[in-house]
């Protein structure tokens, strides 16, 4: 754990150039190394004050604020200085800052500075860096809900039932020579099951929130010249895929992130799927198209409407019919040369080229994905240490509530909803291991 009786310093703003660059310091002495830095004997709190700063030959003309405990991100002293966004200007700053009591801060460091001064709990320091890491709206919107605190709300509504339940069975253990017994096992019993199946519709959504947190993978297969490889470069925007008239071109797997109606998709172009390999090279490429087929959320099925169906065709059709996947009839600029109604699957008409039929590939994906997403009301739990320490409260809950239904001592069922409530602490961080907090700061970026 870092010492929060140093005052630490930082650039805030992102590597390289820019029209503005930050740099923020925190602790005991930020003001005293602000107006060092600043050449002033003043600043006015929450007031921006030009001033000339930098070290040595090099300085800028800034804008300094000033913000006093405790209304300060960190809830410590804070000077954030605005420069010009040269990164010689800024690492002069930082060096300045250094040279007059100041250390260079720790990845994540304010906002576990943040966390430690109560400015917010360990669920909402997380979402700080969920919602810095986000790439699509969707990310955003469920790294700021997090952040606004709607998932902190649900787990204390959660903890503040179970506190309800065991001051209850405190109450009647602590009188056990007068028989009082403040709950019956029955009516116990279903107030545990009553809490558990609040955590279970967390969980529930615990993968929907991975879809939103790490996106979904879409493999695309076919037989070689489907028209994998032109459809990829349509849907992902640029030409990463070589494109020719050579069966097998694709030999390895390329990959490209995308946006889906908010959603990070990995689109996967594989070789050509087809049984004879011209050699070991389009085999071991064939292998791979296998291995991505069998981890993807989606599986994007291209069969060339210009050419007749091959056996090909039809092994990819079987061998896929079993998972989620959308089939796509490429080339629908050509004559047709066989009937999609016949293959007894809808199929989506595609010319990417040309840009025919994407808009409604794209809805399609996200109709086979959209049981996955969250809904619109719901906090989509997205963390997986927040999903395993939910699971864990769930199974304390079960067990207590067994307990219960078979009138156990109310020492046991106390014992399990107490464990339970440890870890929905450890979750919003009321009880959370040193080492735990190092892991999860660690992966912030420096000046956050």
């Amino acid at each position: 754990m870092f010492s929060t009786g140093d005052t630490i310093v930082a650039i805030a703003t992102p590597h390289g150039r820019g029209g503005i660059g930050v740099v923020r310091i925190s602790g005991p002495a930020a003001l005293r190394v602000g107006l060092a830095l600043s050449a002033t004997t003043h600043l006015e709190p929450r007031h921006a004050t030009l001033a000339r700063v930098g070290e040595g030959a090099v300085h800028d003309q800034a804008i300094v604020t000033y913000f006093p405990t405790p209304a300060s991100y960190t809830g410590e002293e804070v000077v954030e200085i605005s420069a010009h966004g040269s990164p010689v200007v800024l690492r002069a700053i930082v060096k300045g800052a250094i040279a007059v009591g100041a250390r260079l801060a720790e990845p994540g460091e304010f906002t576990l500075r943040a966390y430690l001064h109560g400015r917010m709990d360990l669920v909402q320091a997380e979402a700080v860096a969920d919602l810095i890491e986000a790439v699509t709206p969707l990310q955003v919107r469920a790294a700021f809900d997090q952040l606004d605190g709607t998932l902190t709300k649900q787990i204390a509504a959660i903890d503040e039932a179970l506190f309800d339940i065991s001051t209850r069975l405190e109450a009647s253990l602590d009188f056990p020579e007068e028989g009082y017994h403040f709950v019956e096992p029955a009516t116990l019993a279903g107030e545990i099951a009553g809490v558990s199946s609040s955590i279970e519709r967390l969980l529930n959504d615990a993968t929907r929130g991975r879809l939103v947190r790490e996106g979904a993978r879409v493999a695309i297969l076919g037989r070689p010249n489907a028209g994998k490889s032109t459809l990829f470069n349509a849907l992902a925007g640029a030409d990463r895929a070589i494109v020719t008239e050579i069966p097998g071109t694709t030999r390895d797997l390329v990959t490209e992130v995308v946006d889906v109606d908010g959603m990070p998709i990995t689109l996967v172009d594989t070789a050509g799927m087809r049984v004879a390999a011209a050699d070991a090279v389009e085999a071991e490429g064939i292998a791979r198209a296998r291995a991505a087929a069998t981890s993807a959320d989606l599986l994007l099925v291209v069969l060339d409407g210009s050419q007749p169906l091959h056996d090909e065709d039809r092994a990819v059709l079987a061998d896929t019919a079993s998972r989620p996947r959308v089939v796509v009839v490429s080339k629908a600029d050509l004559p047709g040369m066989w009937d999609p109604g016949g293959l007894g699957v809808e199929a989506v008409a595609a010319a990417p080229p040309l840009g025919t039929g994407l808009e409604m590939l794209r809805q399609r994906v996200v109709a086979a994905l959209s049981s996955e997403r969250p809904a619109e009301d719901t906090p989509a739990v997205t963390n997986l240490r927040h999903v395993t320490l939910l699971a864990e409260a769930r199974a304390a809950l079960l067990r207590a509530e067994a307990s219960a239904r078979a009138a156990a001592p109310e020492e046991f069922v106390a014992a399990d909803v107490t464990q339970a409530r440890g870890y929905l602490e450890e979750i919003t961080g009321r009880r959370t291991a040193d080492d735990t907090l190092d892991a999860i700061f660690s992966r912030f970026c420096i000046g956050k």
